[in-house]
């Protein structure tokens, strides 16, 4: 008797099949955020008209007819040109008429909403930079040093950011001379609001660091041996970024309307580089002398741009909030 083992043929174990990491954009569209996103119409629409504005800004001097602010290309026979009528001199039709110099108002608007969002972007960004790292260091460290920048917050709170950024240009045009302030109003313009607005973002950041400090991964950081700048810059500054995001986005609808109430003062960018505050300003002279679409056009636009950055920044806290969902 064969006492033997039969050999029996060993099933074939199939090869381990590669795992499919889905793509950035594949996650992206399968997140709560886009669907959120894509399920509300205003939010659809405001997103559509800001990109619009951003391209049609970054591509003026493609798509404008004239470059307004090249004195060469303005002909004071055309001034005062009404909306979709030709010109009487030159058979010419300007979409949205023409002003006191012979501008193109459509072309204005381009470029000045070129330095209304260049202002903006940057003045926000300035905000955020200076309170996230303020907001880090006093929600860690604690101390003499959270007392300190968050008693020179509520002194700041107390002011409002305008009366603070004719501050900062009082101070400037001291101090700068006569033939370089124009040159520099830009730059002037940019730190003034930024410096009027990094308070909300100090605050916000200091609060969610003081949650983020005491949980089991930072103690773990901390125990290990990682200094504490990288313990905030890789651990917690990621985790307090949610609200950051939301509040950067109002505030550059509330940084570009500030802009544009300096310019309208008088305060902000030279009439060499007009944003949508100084359309609006030599606007306002003709307004009562029959002459209404100088004003009309950059303030409808300086409108539809605020409006269009709010509703997303509505909808961005109202998203990013985990109580709503």
């Amino acid at each position: 008797m064969n006492t033997q083992p039969h050999n029996r043929a060993t099933p074939a174990v199939p090869p381990d099949e590669p795992v499919h990491t889905p793509s950035l954009l594949a996650r992206m569209l399968d997140s709560d955020l886009w669907h959120s996103f894509v399920r509300s119409p205003v939010t659809v629409v405001s997103a559509v008209v800001a990109l619009l504005y951003v391209l049609a800004a970054l591509c003026a001097p493609l798509i404008s007819p004239q470059n307004p602010f090249d004195p060469a290309t303005l002909d004071l026979m055309e001034a005062f040109t009404p909306p979709l009528q030709a010109n009487a001199f030159s058979g010419r039709t300007f979409w949205l008429g023409t002003d006191a110099q012979g501008r193109d108002i459509f072309s204005a608007i381009l470029y000045g909403s070129r330095v209304s969002l260049l202002v903006g972007v940057a003045a926000v960004s300035f905000a955020a930079l200076l309170g996230i790292g303020l907001g880090l260091m006093s929600g860690y460290l604690g101390g003499w040093v959270d007392a300190l920048i968050m008693r020179i917050a509520d002194i700041q709170l107390s002011f409002p950011a305008i009366l603070i950024a004719l501050l900062i240009f009082g101070v400037f045009k001291g101090i700068v001379p006569p033939e370089l302030q124009d040159r520099v109003a830009l730059y002037v313009l940019i730190v003034a609001i930024g410096l009027s607005d990094w308070v909300q973002y100090a605050r916000t950041v200091r609060s969610s660091t003081m949650a983020e400090k005491n949980k089991e991964y930072v103690q773990a950081a901390r125990v290990i041996g990682v200094p504490a700048p990288l313990i905030l810059l890789r651990h917690i500054l990621p985790n307090v970024m949610g609200p950051v995001l939301v509040i950067a986005t109002i505030g550059l609808a509330l940084a570009i309307i500030l802009e544009s109430t300096l310019s309208f003062l008088g305060v902000g960018v030279p009439p060499t580089q007009p944003s949508l505050g100084t359309l609006i300003r030599v606007g306002q002279d003709f307004l009562f002398s029959g002459e209404w679409w100088i004003v009309l056009f950059p303030g409808l636009a300086l409108l539809i741009l605020a409006l269009s950055v709010n509703l997303l920044g509505d909808w961005l806290r109202d998203a990013l909030n985990p109580k709503l969902r």
